[in-house]
């Protein structure tokens, strides 16, 4: 099982050479291609490795990481330096000073997951400073529970596909449905659904709406509205406004199932401000025709319809607003809790919203508890290094940043996930000691002090199921381990062995008695609800159990049922669309109610007049995040080398660029160089540059440098969403591009650093 899906597999002398799909899957994922030849790639990390710079001269700041060659060490070298440099830490600064970030997606494995093993790890140690929430989602983990008192029911409790395919009558998508990212969930997945269910759902006669730059944010037949990015509330409260002042809007709903619509409504007609949210004010802010708008009010008003809001339309700033308006919007149609109609969020961001949950704790596990108290949201890792000691607001608190001094890394790579890769560079410099746990010689490996050589699932056994699939898998070690490397658990008996706690984290068992354990665990809550699970062995021997699933669900239909048995997890038991708590806050950047704030990134602002192209910096379709970016479907994709670009024919000839030339995309953060597709499905200034392309400076001393491969984070402003949760924004930036001129610098960034001789 991987996050793409479940496979089989074949080997030949320690490589895997074909994968095949699980013949249940409908629609397999073109990503499991990456796997067939992923382990003895050129990228593996062959044993232990230290940074020389660090090794000879000791722990403290340097701007060598990144650009310094490495040392080959024996395993017990690296424990014993490894161990006596978090005891170090740990006496002298205090456990606060180690930040754990280990942020990704690592292993799909339920035992062999590196965050799992490493905060474990850490937790005994006696704790660390963590990181919270996601890159995908820091918005909307904050704003959701205020609003509607969840945030993870609405991807594992979602309105179903069968539901939607049967009763809505209009999918009204802000940010679209792309299929691309369904192909994988955290995990695992067995089955990709969401395809047939929108064929289904167009075969019955459903119509979709899709608000995106971008076309192929739907496959097939849809309504595409392109309007400036970014822009997207300003639409929304243009069609509450409709909705508003034609009478079209739920009062009975709102009265009972909500609070605070008084409030919003003062703004969307503008009492408030003076400044009523029409469709004539959206469409001088967004370019969609406000006779559009207007009649699309109506059609929503009239029939079955599910308003749904990409994870992608909170990854910029004030991300925030868009999914607090569609969940406005959703209550003025007064849907909420009916089949098909309400609210979603995520829907076709990954293979999880749609699918029908499993009814059980999943094997886990446990991470323990971590002692301190400090953390950051996840996107604010360089604020972290570069500034300790500076308060700052998230959620209605005023927090701290630690002083962190050792940074511990397992299972992720920043340099994916990360925003003005620069500034991280210089972050990364600040510490005194970086430790990476990594199977390839990524970015992150590269940056860090000490490399300690993972093995990957391929090469091991494990556990896999997720909350959204039916299925629990038993992972089958394919291949041996590579070269030198080890599991990630056996590196953490052994330290924690030498900081003497090695009985405390092993509980005196090997991986495969924790799988059994694991499994033993999870047994009684599936036999309790009448299943009739089998012995370790014989699941093992058979390579899967099929669970219960919760079908045809509705998303807050027990809430609609009966609003004061089954209450909502807010303060007023209710939907929120004015919020007391977070009025009571005073940010001047998110307040009590959704709004539209000017996005910093757009094509309205000032900025435009210098960098005249916004672009779009999403998911790839031919890997995850950057996972396996040396794969061959990922490499394929590949234009020279380098990242493909998308661009608009008009865009294009504008800068004399024709497809397939390489070309220099910028703005006053940095540059990387991209290949050209010439595409007209995409708004005439937007470009598109996925996500997830190794960072590979022309100058691995100078952070500033060229990005050769085409990394968009080296363009990416790295600011927060807001001060109430600091998410990502890392979706959209403007940029100016101009034809490369010149011989084409190489790609390295598959390369293995030098490793010398001590």
């Amino acid at each position: 099982m991987s996050h793409w899906g479940m496979f089989s597999a074949e080997s030949v002398a320690g490589e895997v050479t074909a994968v095949h799909p699980y013949e249940g899957d409908s629609n397999p994922s073109p990503m499991l291609g990456n796997l067939a030849g992923s382990v003895r790639s050129r990228s593996r990390v062959t044993g232990p490795a230290v940074r020389r710079g660090w090794l000879e001269n000791g722990p403290g700041p340097s701007d060598r990481r990144g650009a310094d060659e490495f040392v080959s060490v024996t395993w017990d070298e690296l424990t014993e330096l490894l161990a006596r440099e978090l005891r170090r830490v740990v006496d002298t600064h205090g456990n606060n000073a180690i930040f754990g970030g280990s942020y990704g997606w690592a292993s799909a494995g339920r035992f062999h997951h590196a965050q799992s093993q490493v905060h474990r790890f850490l937790n005994q140690l006696g704790g660390y400073t963590k990181s919270v929430h996601s890159y995908s989602l820091g918005a909307t983990g904050v704003i959701m529970p205020r609003v509607v008192g969840t945030h993870w029911k609405l991807f594992a409790r979602s309105t179903s596909w069968d539901v939607i395919a049967k009763h809505s009558d209009l999918l009204v998508s802000f940010g679209g449905v792309p299929i691309k990212n369904t192909g994988v969930n955290a995990g695992g997945t067995s089955g990709h659904p969401t395809l047939g269910a929108l064929d289904a759902f167009r075969a019955r006669g459903g119509k979709i709406v899709s608000f995106s730059p971008l076309r192929d944010d739907v496959e097939g037949d849809c309504e595409w509205i392109a309007p400036v990015p970014g822009t997207d509330v300003a639409i929304m409260l243009a069609v509450a406004f409709v909705l508003a002042s034609e009478g079209l809007h739920d009062r009975e709903f709102l009265n009972r199932f909500c609070v605070g619509y008084e409030r919003f409504e003062d703004y969307l007609l503008g009492r408030a401000d003076g400044v009523p949210k029409d469709p004539r004010w959206a469409q001088e802010i967004s370019g969609v025709p406000a006779e559009f708008v207007t009649d699309l009010a109506r059609r929503m008003a009239s029939g079955r319809t599910l308003v749904t809001v990409t994870w992608s339309l909170q990854r910029i700033k004030h991300g925030e607003q868009a999914p607090w308006m569609g969940v406005t919007l959703a209550a003025m149609l007064g849907q909420f809790g009916l089949p098909g109609g309400g609210f979603g969020h995520g829907y076709g961001s990954m293979n999880e919203p749609g699918l029908a949950p499993v009814p059980y704790p999943l094997p886990t596990f446990s991470q323990g508890v971590n002692p301190v108290s400090d953390f950051i949201p996840v996107a604010a890792i360089s604020d972290l290094l570069l500034s300790p000691g500076e308060e700052f607001d998230y959620d209605g608190r005023r927090l701290t940043y630690p002083d962190i001094r050792l940074v511990y890394w397992a299972g992720g790579n920043p340099f994916h996930h990360h925003q003005d890769l620069p500034r991280l560079r210089r972050a990364f410099a600040r510490p005194d000691t970086i430790v990476v746990h990594d199977p390839y010689w990524t970015p992150m490996a590269r940056s860090a002090d000490i490399v300690v050589p993972s093995t990957t699932s391929l090469e091991r056994n494990d556990l896999s199921c997720t909350r959204n699939d039916p299925l629990l898998v038993a992972m089958q070690q394919v291949v041996p381990p590579f070269a030198n490397s080890r599991d990630d658990y056996d590196t953490f008996a052994d330290l924690a062995s030498a900081l003497g706690f090695g009985e405390q984290f092993t509980e005196g068992r090997s991986s495969q008695e924790w799988i059994e354990h694991l499994y033993d665990q999870w047994r009684p809550f599936v036999d309790a609800d009448g299943g009739n699970t089998p012995t370790f062995e014989d699941f093992w021997s058979d390579g899967h159990y099929r669970m219960r699933t919760e079908d045809n669900l509705v998303l807050f239909g027990d809430f609609r049922e009966d609003p004061e048995k089954y209450p909502l997890s807010t303060p007023s038991g209710k939907i929120e669309i004015f919020s007391e708590t977070i009025e009571s806050f005073g940010y001047a950047d998110c307040a009590g109610h959704p709004r539209w704030y000017e996005p910093d990134e757009w094509l309205g602002g000032p900025r435009a007049s210098q960098y005249p192209l916004h672009l779009i910096a999403n998911q790839p379709k031919t890997r995850l995040h950057s996972q396996l970016d040396h794969g061959d479907v990922s490499q394929a994709s590949k234009i020279k080398g380098r990242e493909p670009i998308r661009m608009h024919p008009d865009a294009a000839a504008a800068r004399g660029v024709s497809a397939g030339d390489v070309v220099r995309v910028f703005n006053d953060r940095g540059a990387c160089l991209a290949g050209v597709i010439v595409d007209s499905d995409l708004r005439s200034d937007v470009v598109q540059l996925s996500t997830g392309a190794w960072y590979d400076p022309l100058d691995p001393a100078d952070p500033d440098s060229l990005c050769v491969h085409g990394n968009p984070n080296v363009l990416t402003p790295d600011i927060g969403t807001s001060s109430l949760s600091h998410g990502c924004t890392g979706q959209h930036v403007l940029v100016q591009i101009e034809k490369f001129e010149g011989v084409l610098p190489p790609v390295k960034a598959f390369d293995p650093p030098v490793l010398g001789s001590r």
